[in-house]
């Protein structure tokens, strides 16, 4: 019997990726395809186990989310393929300094199972960070964290340039559990990642 051919792999079985698919990060709304998407990210165990929120308990979850979280808050983006459906969220939350500027952003994201391993959350990754650097003026650095058992959202940081720091112990409690996190960084003077 013949083996099938891999259409990713060469002939000297070197593994090929193709490129990532193309990608636009847009503000949420109100339309059925937004909700649906939230719904799903937030049903599925294996994107919720590394974050703080858990499942809507119904679409009027969703839209008080929407109102309540979404639509106020100062950066909070669909990552949508070429179609415009959501296939996962992107944030940024600027920290103030203190003296009125912004010179640190948090960023945090996710993207539906399906997705996963095709370079997309890489790239929203790279485009929230270079958006950060263009919205606020003054800043010095976007952060983010990845659980300490989470090597597939370290990897995502990673190629999209940012380094990793330090892991912080006991950073945080998710879902009951205390948890250590790794946190990366990306600075200003740092290129960003192709």
């Amino acid at each position: 019997m013949e083996a099938e051919q891999n259409p990713n792999t060469t002939t000297d079985q070197t593994q090929t990726r193709p490129p990532p698919p193309t990608i636009t990060l847009r503000p949420f709304n109100f339309s059925d395809s937004d909700i649906d998407a939230l719904i799903s990210l937030a049903a599925d165990d294996r994107i919720n186990r590394f974050l703080r929120r858990g499942p809507f308990s119904d679409r009027d979850d969703v839209v008080r989310f929407l109102h309540t979280h979404v639509v106020p808050h100062p950066w909070y983006r669909a990552i949508c393929l070429s179609g415009g459906r959501p296939v996962g969220s992107i944030a940024l939350r600027p920290e103030d300094s203190g003296d009125g500027r912004t010179r640190t952003v948090s960023l945090g994201y996710r993207v539906a199972v399906e997705y996963w391993g095709r370079g997309i959350a890489t790239e929203a990754v790279r485009m929230a960070a270079a958006a950060a650097f263009e919205e606020w003026v003054d800043l010095d650095r976007v952060e983010a964290i990845a659980d300490v058992e989470n090597p597939a959202s370290q990897r995502v940081l990673e190629k999209a340039g940012f380094v990793r720091e330090a892991v912080l112990r006991r950073y945080l409690v998710l879902k009951g559990e205390v948890r250590d996190m790794v946190m990366y960084s990306f600075v200003s003077s740092d290129c960003v990642a192709r």
